[in-house]
C-alpha cells in the first residue's frame, strides 16, 4: 500500500500529554518510554534499509 492509497484518510494523532501536570518521576518514566520507542523505530528503519539495499543489489546484476 502506498501513501497515495491513504489519501482521504485522516490519521488521528493522540492528544498531547500535559507535561506540567506530571511529577518528576512520571516525566523520567515518560522519557524512558520514548527512548525505548525511538530505539524500536531505529531498528525498523535499519531493517528496511537492509532490505532495500538487498533489493537494489539484486537488480544491479
Amino acid at each position: 500500500m502506498s501513501t497515495d492509497d491513504l489519501d482521504g484518510f485522516a490519521i488521528k494523532q493522540p492528544e498531547p500529554i500535559k507535561l506540567e501536570t506530571l511529577g518528576i518521576e512520571e516525566l523520567e518514566n515518560r522519557i524512558s518510554e520514548l527512548e525505548d520507542e525511538i530505539a524500536r523505530i531505529r531498528e525498523v528503519i535499519d531493517s528496511k534499509k537492509a532490505v532495500r539495499g538487498d533489493a537494489e543489489s539484486l537488480f544491479k546484476k
